[in-house]
């Protein structure tokens, strides 16, 4: 492991031995009325060691700043989970669970999850910081100069928080970009290995080239490096791939589809009728009527819009928003094509702008979500219009009616939202939506929730 990479790991441990002590402190501070607490040894020894045992199984403490946050909210939220259950077991098995009663837990527990969660995020920011400001970088060297390899050397470089460096590239050619240090053929990479220092090596060869890249393996793993794949997967990036083992050969199997389970369906569903439920019963009853009131008193017109839309099995819809554009607005532009929402659009009244970039038009689908034609999370349902539009040119468009649409999805957390001027975006948006299809699961509908309710704070500069 790189020793910036340990050095982290390190701070992220001795970090959560503060939260659970914080946390443990707080709240027997809290439950003794104001008096400070004895500290016992015991259950924090047995907390912390908890905690830190139940990351094998969370893996809490796995590298993920290349990702998305609400992603690392979603495994500490699991782990609180096994941690919460694992402590009351622990404690029941020590008989020590009439010292610290299932109020106490429940305090302490969600105590360690936010304040875990606030110092993630701050660790997260500062590592952020320091490698804009050029600290931390893991130094790659490249081996390949294909389009993936090309692609890699984009992706690091826009990305920067990626925490990666293409300190340059072996191939046979040099052809990439001249930026990149070109160290030599693949021949000579243990010599290069030798004269320099990596981090780490990424291999971008055709599976074609099976031999060298084994060749490139071994050689790697006697300079002790550790090696990464990028495989040119493009032809799957929207199929459903996982492997297998058939005793000691690997199997991709490719075009299952995770919601084709009953039991994920029933999930899912349970799930999408009890948040809707509590949204209802909690945020709605009161944010509804405001925002119907404010939309009557400031234009003319119906407070809710209905649209026809295509859901499951390309069924059509009626999906509802609140209004957001002036009552006479046409859907259709003179040429007869989807007049489609775009900046500055004098059709949305002032507080339909508002609406839109805040996504809260979409909370009358709530009620779409409870009547079963929709669900909280999934690909976006389009207009028929659109729809007609999209198919001969978008590639596997159809494919993303195979689920019941969604208020939110992936591809509206990652910026696909707003106008879709070409074909190009509209096929980038189904991509997203058919790689969610493809790799659906109860997590990841939880992070893209997190992520469209930091979104709503956060605002959307494609939301117009």
């Amino acid at each position: 492991m790189q020793k910036p990479n340990l050095f982290l790991k390190n701070i992220r441990y001795s970090l959560d031995a503060l939260v659970v002590f914080i946390s443990y402190f707080v709240t027997a501070y809290g439950f003794n009325k104001g008096v400070i607490p004895v500290i016992s040894p015991v259950f924090y020894i047995v907390a912390i060691c908890l905690w830190w045992s139940m990351s094998l199984f969370s893996k809490l403490y796995t590298e993920r700043r290349s990702n998305k946050f609400s992603e690392e909210i979603v495994f500490i939220i699991y782990h609180t989970i096994l941690f919460a259950v694992s402590l009351s077991s622990v404690l029941f098995f020590l008989s020590l669970n009439h010292k610290y009663s299932s109020p106490f837990i429940i305090v302490f527990v969600s105590g360690c999850s936010f304040l875990a969660i606030a110092t993630k995020y701050a660790l997260r920011k500062k590592i952020h910081s320091a490698l804009y400001q050029g600290a931390y970088f893991d130094q790659v060297l490249l081996i390949g100069n294909n389009q993936v390899a090309a692609n890699f050397i984009d992706t690091v470089n826009k990305y920067y928080y990626y925490g990666y460096q293409c300190a340059g590239y072996i191939a046979d050619h040099p052809s990439l970009n001249n930026e990149v240090r070109y160290f030599g053929q693949l021949d000579q990479l243990n010599q290069v290995l030798k004269n320099n220092i990596f981090n780490e090596v990424f291999i971008a060869l055709s599976y074609k080239e099976s031999k060298q890249i084994q060749e490139c393996i071994h050689i790697c793993d006697n300079n002790n490096l550790r090696v990464r794949m990028l495989p040119d997967l493009t032809d799957f990036t929207t199929s459903s791939v996982f492997v297998q083992n058939i005793g000691q050969l690997p199997v991709v199997n490719i075009g299952f589809l995770p919601l084709d389970k009953r039991e994920n369906k029933l999930v899912k569903r349970i799930f999408d009728i009890v948040f809707a439920t509590v949204f209802f019963l909690t945020i709605g009853i009161f944010i509804l009527p405001i925002i119907a009131l404010i939309i009557k008193l400031t234009s003319k017109g119906p407070v809710i819009f209905k649209q026809e839309r295509w859901g499951l099995n390309n069924q059509k819809i009626t999906c509802y928003k609140f209004r957001s554009m002036v009552k006479e607005s046409s859907d259709l532009d003179e040429g007869g094509n989807y007049n489609q929402a775009f900046k500055n659009d004098p059709r949305i009244t002032l507080i339909g702008k508002f609406l839109r970039q805040t996504n809260l038009d979409e909370l009358p689908q709530f009620w779409n979500v409870l009547i079963g034609n929709m669900s909280v999370v999934g690909p976006r349902p389009h207009p028929t219009p659109l729809n007609l539009e999209s198919i001969p040119t978008v590639d596997n468009y159809m494919l993303r009616h195979v689920v019941l649409p969604g208020i939110s999805g992936l591809a509206q957390v990652n910026g696909c939202r707003g106008e879709t001027k070409t074909t190009e975006e509209m096929q980038r948006r189904v991509n997203f939506d058919l790689y969610y299809i493809h790799r659906w699961s109860f997590w990841l509908d939880l992070q893209i929730i997190i992520q469209t309710v930091v979104n709503i704070f956060r605002g959307d500069q494609n939301a117009y």
